[in-house]
């Protein structure tokens, strides 16, 4: 039985759980093949692939020799994930203000900023 998932990844965790949603299944060796620079070592992938599976991200299944990982959370999933805690953590869970705090950088396209109107009228429309 796996434990609990954590609230967030690793940079090295996001990093190997990129390549599972990418190829929807992968060995150990395939993942070290894959993964975009700087490279990690096998028995560092190894120990990181054993450590999502034990967060309960992925899961594997023995194919002669070798297991297969595959991801059993979702990408959108653990964004959201992520995104909870830094909204408990950070923003006193209050969504307007950790939108306020990413709209106010001023790092957002214009594309971005007509994208965030519509939404925010469509959702005056429906109160």
């Amino acid at each position: 039985m796996s434990r609990k998932k954590a609230l967030v990844l690793t940079d090295h965790e996001l990093r190997l759980m990129e390549v599972l949603w990418e190829r929807g299944r992968a060995t150990v060796a395939d993942v070290v093949d894959v993964l975009p620079p700087p490279p990690l070592a096998y028995s560092t992938v190894l120990t990181t692939l054993r450590t999502l599976e034990t967060k309960g991200y992925i899961a594997h299944e023995e194919d002669g020799r070798a297991y297969v990982y595959h991801p059993v959370v979702a990408r959108n999933d653990a964004a959201k994930s992520a995104m909870d805690h830094v909204l408990h953590r950070f923003f006193g869970s209050s969504p307007g203000n950790m939108a306020v705090a990413l709209i106010g950088d001023g790092r957002l396209s214009d594309a971005e900023v007509e994208q965030i109107k519509r939404l925010l009228q469509k959702r005056k429309g429906t109160k």
